[in-house]
């Protein structure tokens, strides 16, 4: 199917490319169909809305940039997400960039969990008071996280 993007023009991707939010996701709840795309030549993704050429956002792999993150999805998304297998889980964490890079940061209270094999994704919102939705992505040097 043809899609038109925010930022990469129009493109051309496959139906079985799509992700399904039941819910939408918290802000936009009427937006249902997403795909990932890569960001450039960036460590970054993009989850572009299907029927919305301007709604995308920019994400990353958390365990990128903060090794120890951690925590528990609720009974009710793993089996609203049809989650059977640890592996079947993609997790992705809005990017706010800024024009300073070193001040982006990422919603680290909100991750989006995808099932990859049911093509299910839903953006949670964790009740843990360790995470918050501005976490600086550039507080670890490269050799710390790993890259």
């Amino acid at each position: 199917m043809k899609l038109k993007t925010k930022f990469h023009g129009d493109i051309e991707v496959n139906q079985d490319e799509v992700i399904t939010f039941e819910q939408g996701i918290p802000g936009f709840e009427d937006e249902r169909e997403f795909v990932i795309l890569p960001f450039e030549d960036t460590p970054f993704s993009v989850m572009q809305s299907v029927t919305t050429s301007g709604l995308a956002f920019v994400t990353a792999d958390p365990f990128t940039y903060f090794p120890g993150y951690d925590f528990t999805l609720p009974e009710s998304v793993v089996q609203g997400l049809a989650i059977k297998e640890q592996q079947d889980v993609f997790v992705q964490v809005i990017v706010t960039l800024r024009d300073e890079l070193k001040e982006s940061t990422a919603n680290l209270q909100a991750p989006v969990i995808i099932n990859k094999v049911k093509s299910l994704g839903k953006q949670v919102v964790l009740n843990d008071n360790e995470y918050t939705s501005r976490h600086l992505i550039f507080t670890l040097q490269p050799e710390e996280r790993g890259v």
